[in-house]
């Protein structure tokens, strides 16, 4: 049974309900959010009961108009809006087709406003609301890709990132969760505080880094949390902490917490290692949460939510904790400008989270992810579509074999070509011009040119606008001569499909396991001539592992 809520909001407003929600997921082709205003700020307050689905909320929304606009459009689908305010006065407004469009004439460019409004109802999606895999009640944001409007009203694109504070009611016995640092102490819900009358404690959260609005979220529940530790290598700006470093903590159901540690034991060594590698940590803090997310981790700011399911049942998630720690640099900090150019975000955290584990457990266990990742994207159908994909529509297809690991393996060629130094130098470039802003896939090109001094043009063509992978067959042909001497004729041949291109890459043919020259494929078919003393026994190519390619006669 649903408890009713009393909501103490602008009542003197009619009440505006939107008809039905949008389906989430569903983009534009390119990017028709408009460019005549940025959002600054998101303050949220959120009034949350402990057997009800229903929420009550008020947002204040700060924004800057760039150019005169008779409208503000704002996402927003499927709650009730009790009042929208600008600057603290009425203003007309239009609620449909999963918008609000409020109307700006008065308003001129350059000019900051405050849009306040006042909302109820039972979130469609994006907040999910109902018992966790114990049987109690909690509520778990998950935003990603556009469905923060679900919850909040918002300009749902990564590439309008914002500050954001929480002030979110909870019954007393929850804890909540959100990005950011907690700016005080929870302290008992004021008697007119929006939502439910029962119990409750109010908790405050803010971000003072501007993050995109699927990275916005808020966790309630019933909680044991636990203090790992600080990342003391992991210097950020944003930290509370005198000394710039990072506290990192658990949040699990009480019923959960023992069987979490396994995955979660290394998440400081995780953090230090990217700090070092990458650049500053960008957040407040790294918080582990367990979740009702739809996904196996969401990569939330500061606030990592992770499958419930999968810590319940005792699995070691520890792949997906380091991937999901890598995110807070790319993808969260550096976010992609368009959704079409999400390898950005999904193929560098798969790429650095597994590098974690080349360092700490060696190269060969790196080695064996990165072929495993390989076998992935063999096996996929998506490979005959480019990574960066303008004909996709439903954003959930963006979460694929592409933007996964063959992003990761794009990464790990370019490693190859350039080398660690260059590799690393540029890839901390390219973030520390980037970090809390959004990029595009010509944004990395140009600072690894920048740093490298070599046109790279060629290499993103062929990886990440056009399909495909080589597949490579060799034929040989032995000329014997005096004394068992002879050379060895290698014919290579490109056979993967017609319409893929024709790979440009340099690397080593190699036979007998010791015996290796260099060699750059640039051709559909190429010969190469080997002398030796003996007929090779084996011949292959790229055997240290660098290059996406199949190949026959392995």
């Amino acid at each position: 049974m649903k408890k009713a809520f009393i909501i103490f909001l602008f009542i003197s407003y009619s009440l505006c309900q939107e008809p039905a929600p949008i389906k989430s997921g569903i983009a534009p082709y390119k990017n028709e959010y408009s460019k005549k205003f940025d959002v600054i700020n998101y303050d949220l307050e959120i009034g949350l009961g402990e057997k009800s689905e229903q929420i009550a909320g008020i947002a204040n929304i700060t924004i800057v108009l760039n150019k005169n606009i008779k409208q503000i459009p704002l996402d927003f689908t499927g709650l009730s809006i009790q009042s929208i305010l600008i600057n603290n006065s009425s203003t007309n407004y239009d609620y449909k087709k999963g918008k609000i469009f409020i109307d700006a004439k008065k308003f001129e460019a350059s000019q900051t406003l405050i849009i306040s409004i006042a909302y109820s109802g039972k979130p469609d999606d994006g907040l999910i609301i109902g018992k966790n895999v114990h049987g109690n009640h909690s509520v778990f944001a998950d935003n990603w890709p556009n469905r923060a409007r679900f919850w909040f009203p918002s300009k749902d694109h990564p590439s309008d990132k914002a500050t954001v504070s929480f002030t979110i009611h909870a019954p007393s016995k929850w804890k909540v969760i959100a990005n950011g640092a907690l700016i005080e102490e929870p302290k008992i819900s004021a008697e007119n505080a929006i939502g439910p009358k029962e119990s409750r404690r109010t908790w405050k959260w803010k971000s003072n880094v501007p993050i995109p609005t699927y990275n916005m979220v808020i966790g309630a529940a019933e909680m044991d949390i636990t203090t790992l530790g600080v990342a003391s290598f992991a210097y950020s700006p944003s930290s509370p902490r005198s000394d710039g470093s990072i506290e990192v903590s658990n949040w699990t159901f009480s019923e959960d917490t023992e069987k979490s540690q396994p995955s979660f034991m290394r998440s400081i060594e995780m953090v230090n290692f990217f700090a070092t590698k990458i650049g500053p940590y960008p957040y407040e803090k790294l918080v582990n949460v367990q979740s009702s997310t739809r996904f196996g981790g969401m990569e939330n700011a500061s606030a990592i939510f992770y499958s419930q399911e999968a810590i319940a049942k005792g699995r070691n998630i520890e792949s997906t904790v380091s991937h999901e720690i890598a995110h807070q640099w790319f993808g969260d900090s550096v976010t992609e400008k368009e959704w079409y150019h999400l390898w950005l975000s999904e193929g560098f955290a798969t790429y650095f989270g597994a590098l974690f584990f080349e360092q700490s457990d060696g190269r060969d266990d790196f080695i064996e992810r990165m072929e495993k990742s390989k076998n992935r994207i063999f096996q996929s159908k998506v490979t005959d579509r480019p990574i960066v994909d303008y004909e996709v529509r439903d954003l959930f297809k963006l979460l694929n074999s592409n933007n996964y690991p063959k992003g990761a393996w794009v990464l790990h060629m370019l490693r190859g070509l350039l080398g660690d130094e260059i590799f690393f130098k540029g890839v901390s470039k390219y973030y520390n011009k980037y970090n809390n802003k959004t990029a595009l896939t010509d944004d990395f090109m140009k600072t690894m040119e920048e740093v490298s001094g070599k046109n790279l043009q060629y290499f993103f063509d062929q990886w990440i606008f056009s399909p495909g992978y080589p597949i490579i067959e060799f034929k040989q042909n032995w000329i014997p001569r005096n004394k068992g001497k002879g050379k060895m004729i290698i014919t290579i041949n490109q056979t993967q499909k017609k319409k893929w291109p024709t790979f440009i890459f340099e690397s080593k043919l190699c036979w007998d396991d010791d015996k290796c020259i260099p060699v750059k494929i640039n051709q559909k078919t190429q010969w190469f001539e080997i002398i030796s003393d003996t007929k090779p026994d084996s011949i292959y190519i790229d055997p240290e592992n660098w290059i996406l390619m199949d190949y026959k006669n392995k």
